[in-house]
């Protein structure tokens, strides 16, 4: 059934597409009572294979907790598959639109259809949830799907294998696997969609490799997401909310908080609570069981080289959560560390984090704040903690990013009804939501003449019944 390639023959992927978009092109688009079909059958089968997906999850990390891996990524899956179900026949439904007077005598509407053949490129930070949220949604819209899930989750992307082997055919989803020259070939294939999530960097090598075939994008990247704390919001709710944020599957989040901005009469507090925060959350620090090791020995070493290049600028290196008794015994496991005073040149603030570090900058006012802000590339997310007063309109009307949470992290992600997407180098396009049914459907706008045609009097031979229509069309109010 579903076709697992390991660095496969270039031929095997491009058959694979080509299989589908046969099936695609004979088949015709699917309707209502098929889709439905196909996430019934999707959602089935993630309750049935619940234990091993924690298994291979946890075994990839190194660990990561049953619990975060249902919140994190089992709930998501399931509450997308559900909230389609719900609203599938709505989003199918012909959408009429509105025609001027000239043209009452007919009508105009857009019908959705599918665009065809799907590609999914998944990241390793979430490698259930973020392969199969797409997938269920392409489904949804009446595609057909390939998927390429990453290398560094080798028994998660085996187990996705054998699980949508186990209830599609391969000419309705198709899994492919291989390391990182699989993917560049899957990216330059002529899909009819391609979605991928992952870094910034290499969202531009596959949309270069996109352009080729004028392939349409979503593009799901991330950046460096700013939590802004107004001042005097630094108490208990705040941090634990932004501990939840930062240090769930150990911050190797693309939504993570990636940098705090601390009114400077606040700074000690903050400093304070989030080590309370840090405590509650994980009684046993950075051994607990529910702490997530890092995904790979080159992460873990890339982010000791942060702290490290932080450190030699000056910048205050604060590890939360180690004491003696405390101490870290599972491999590739780091402590949480806030990183205050890092000056702008400093890599941990040139570059995504990824990681459970959270560098704290102080400000004085919020013109600062939003002038900061506005001067780096438009972020993923942006969370507020604060009122909902001038000041987080301000910050909400005066800054552009992916999504916002207000007093909150993270959970914009989880309101199904809501987009979720990036804007500029955090992204591109949005998925969740109806836009993400219509992301992946080409919206056809239809027009139907009825029995008389008013346009037809603005055919040549062109006389005084022409000029009438046109006097009497250009002389209307909007």
């Amino acid at each position: 059934m579903t076709v697992a390639v390991e660095d496969s023959p270039v031929i095997d992927i491009a058959n694979t597409l080509d299989q589908q978009r046969r099936a695609f092109l004979n088949d015709g688009p699917p309707g209502h009572k098929r889709r439905r079909a196909n996430l019934i059958k999707l959602r089935a089968v993630v309750l049935a294979h619940r234990r091993e997906v924690e298994d291979a999850i946890s075994t990839d990390f190194g660990n990561r907790s049953r619990h975060e891996t249902d919140i994190m990524e089992l709930l998501g899956v399931v509450q997308s598959i559900d909230y389609l179900l719900r609203h599938l026949r709505r989003f199918m439904k012909p959408e009429r639109r509105h025609v001027a007077a000239f043209h009452r005598a007919g009508r105009a509407y857009v019908e959705y259809q599918p665009k065809g053949v799907i590609g999914v490129m998944a990241p390793w930070n979430y490698p259930f949830s973020l392969t199969f949220i797409p997938l269920a949604t392409a489904l949804a819209a009446g595609n057909r799907v390939m998927i390429k899930p990453s290398e560094l989750t080798p028994r998660t992307s085996e187990l996705i294998q054998r699980m949508l082997a186990s209830c599609f055919y391969t000419d309705e989803v198709a899994v492919v696997l291989g390391g990182p020259e699989t993917g560049a070939y899957f990216s330059s294939l002529p899909f009819d969609h391609l979605l991928f999530t992952g870094s910034t960097q290499v969202g531009r090598m596959v949309m270069r490799a996109a352009s080729d075939n004028l392939v349409p994008l979503t593009l799901e990247l991330g950046g460096k997401s700013p939590v802004v704390l107004a001042p005097g919001h630094t108490g208990r709710s705040a941090l634990e909310s932004i501990v939840f944020g930062k240090l769930s599957n150990a911050g190797q989040t693309c939504v993570a908080p990636d940098y705090a901005l601390v009114h400077e009469d606040d700074l000690g507090e903050f400093i304070t609570q989030y080590r309370d925060a840090v405590a509650r959350t994980y009684p046993q620090g950075p051994a607990s069981p529910d702490y997530t090791s890092i995904i790979s020995d080159r992460h873990y070493m890339r982010l000791h080289m942060l702290i490290k290049d932080a450190r030699a600028k000056g910048a205050d290196v604060i590890e939360v959560g180690v004491t003696p008794e405390r101490a870290i015994e599972r491999p590739r496991t780091l402590a949480p560390v806030l990183i205050v005073g890092a000056e702008d040149d400093a890599m941990v603030m040139q570059e995504e984090i990824f990681g459970p570090l959270l560098p704290v900058r102080t400000y004085r006012s919020l013109d600062e704040v939003i002038d900061y802000i506005n001067a780096r590339p438009r972020p993923l997310a942006l969370y507020y903690f604060g009122n909902m007063d001038a000041d987080s309109e301000a910050v909400l009307k005066r800054t552009t990013s992916g999504n916002v949470g207000i007093n909150n992290t993270l959970l914009h992600v989880a309101v199904d009804d809501l987009p979720f997407g990036g804007v500029g180098p955090s992204g591109m396009g949005a998925y969740h939501g109806i836009e993400g049914f219509r992301s992946m459907s080409h919206a056809k706008g239809v027009f139907v003449q009825g029995r008389w045609s008013l346009p037809s009097l603005l055919r040549a031979p062109f006389g005084k019944l022409a000029k009438f229509a046109i006097a009497i069309t250009l002389r209307a109010r909007p």
